[in-house]
């Protein structure tokens, strides 16, 4: 069985580089867990969570394929802002992916972590709103 700081090397190995905006001799808190660990896990995840919205696009039939690209917008931003089910989705995602460290912090401060990381992840799908809509669009 693997021991937990193995585990955790290994999930600091999956993640991708993210060019840090801090200082590199900035404080713990959660800044740094927002740039040094929320930012890469995201960005690892990216085409799962555009997957994971697409599908809850497709569960909830907005009619994205049909909609213009302002109104594609608004009901993805709907979709991530109010239904609770997919934030909680995304939330165990990106958790999953948190070294005991971080997920230790992350539990000391959840509602401001989720907050932060479920905005993240609003401006990652949004940036990305056509990768969406073909997504839902090809159903698979």
């Amino acid at each position: 069985m693997a021991s937990t700081a193995d585990f955790d090397a290994a999930l600091l190995a999956l993640r991708p580089s993210v060019a840090a905006t801090l200082p590199p001799d900035a404080l713990p808190g959660a800044d740094d867990l927002l740039h040094r660990a929320l930012r890469p896990v995201l960005k690892l995840l990216n085409a799962r969570l555009l997957r994971v919205v697409a599908d809850y696009a497709l569960d909830y039939r907005l009619p994205l394929g049909t909609a213009a690209p302002a109104d594609q917008q608004r009901l993805l931003e709907e979709l991530l802002r109010r239904n609770q089910r997919l934030q909680h989705t995304v939330v165990g995602l990106v958790t999953a992916l948190l070294t005991a460290d971080e997920y230790a912090y992350y539990r000391q401060h959840r509602p401001e972590m989720n907050r932060r990381l479920l905005e993240l992840a609003r401006q990652r799908v949004l940036t990305q709103v056509p990768d969406v809509v073909a997504l839902a669009a090809s159903g698979t």
